[in-house]
């Protein structure tokens, strides 16, 4: 999952691309999907203000299709709150062409 380039310098890194690293590094596509809009933290946020928010923040790379379509895709996150950024990514990689969609998750919150 990209993060918002603010959030990128905060921290330094991106939890998820670490985690995916670890996992096969080989297999990552960096750069594919893209963060479009930076939305506040999806903690501070209700269900229905996290659903609007993510809406059109994720985008595919219109030069990278190519590697999506009719491809198998696996979406890997750190933390998963309400699975709105997750949809939302993953709607924007349906649309790119992708044949299937998986969504890994390392922690769910209550």
């Amino acid at each position: 999952m990209p993060l918002s380039r603010q959030r990128l310098q905060e921290r330094g890194y991106n939890q998820a691309h670490v985690l995916a690293c670890a996992l096969d590094a080989s297999k990552i596509a960096h750069g594919v999907l893209l963060r479009m809009v930076d939305t506040p933290p999806q903690r501070t946020l209700a269900r229905s203000e996290r659903l609007q928010a993510v809406q059109h923040a994720y985008a595919v790379d219109p030069l990278q299709t190519y590697r999506i379509a009719q491809r198998r895709i696996v979406l890997l996150d750190d933390v998963m709150t309400s699975g709105a950024s997750l949809h939302a990514a993953a709607l924007a990689l349906r649309q790119a062409g992708a044949a299937h969609i998986t969504a890994l998750v390392l922690a769910r919150t209550e």
